[in-house]
């Protein structure tokens, strides 16, 4: 993240965060499909969940083929797993099913280095004033991304951190992260929602070294 460096500046953060709401709702995608993904019937709520998540990215990020690209992937590569655990399907589907995920994954993967690209600059032009709540918000972000990789276990997302710039972001779960500086610094931060419609800021506290 080449210009993080820009996003702490002193300044006033806004309630409201692009960036945030977007978090929110990967958060919102990743939960929802874990619960749809246990019930093979339910596809037309797993295709409308991807599609109220691209929404969600074009309203608070402007919106891209490559993150379209990426979710269209995801659910996928949802249905063909679905699928392999069916125990009548046919072993040369199965290894059809296999070769494709391979496919699937590895282009994924691709994907998701472009779209954490775009992210940081948006974020970069956008929410300079936000200072370290704006480091905390492409940090999980970063993360959360990383939950469309099939080599990360979404279980074992909240407990990793990510460097952007010279800062460490780490997620310790319950909507609330942590920043490190270079010199040994910590900031609190919280994921906040405002309203019904999924608007969302993160604000962060100093916490000394």
């Amino acid at each position: 993240m080449p210009y993080l460096f820009l996003l702490v500046v002193v300044g006033c953060s806004r309630p409201v965060s692009p960036g945030a709401t977007f978090l929110v709702g990967l958060n919102d995608y990743q939960n929802g499909m874990h619960n749809l993904d246990a019930n093979p019937e339910l596809w037309t709520l797993r295709q409308r969940t991807a599609e109220s998540l691209k929404t969600t990215h074009v309203a608070a990020m402007g919106g891209s083929t490559e993150f379209n690209r990426l979710v269209g992937l995801d659910l996928r590569r949802r249905e063909y797993l679905i699928a392999l655990r069916d125990p009548s399907l046919k072993p040369e589907r199965r290894q059809e099913i296999q070769d494709e995920l391979v496919k699937i994954n590895k282009e994924a993967d691709n994907l998701i280095v472009i779209v954490k690209r775009q992210v940081a600059s948006t974020m970069v032009h956008g929410e300079q004033s936000q200072g370290m709540a704006a480091v905390a918000t492409v940090g999980l972000l970063d993360l959360a991304l990383n939950n469309f990789s099939a080599d990360v276990n979404g279980a074992d997302a909240r407990a990793r951190s990510t460097q952007v710039g010279e800062f460490v972001v780490t997620d310790v779960g319950d909507s609330r992260s942590m920043v490190t500086t270079a010199d040994g610094r910590t900031y609190r931060c919280s994921t906040m929602l405002f309203g019904d419609e999924g608007a969302a800021g993160i604000t962060c506290d100093s916490a000394g070294k």
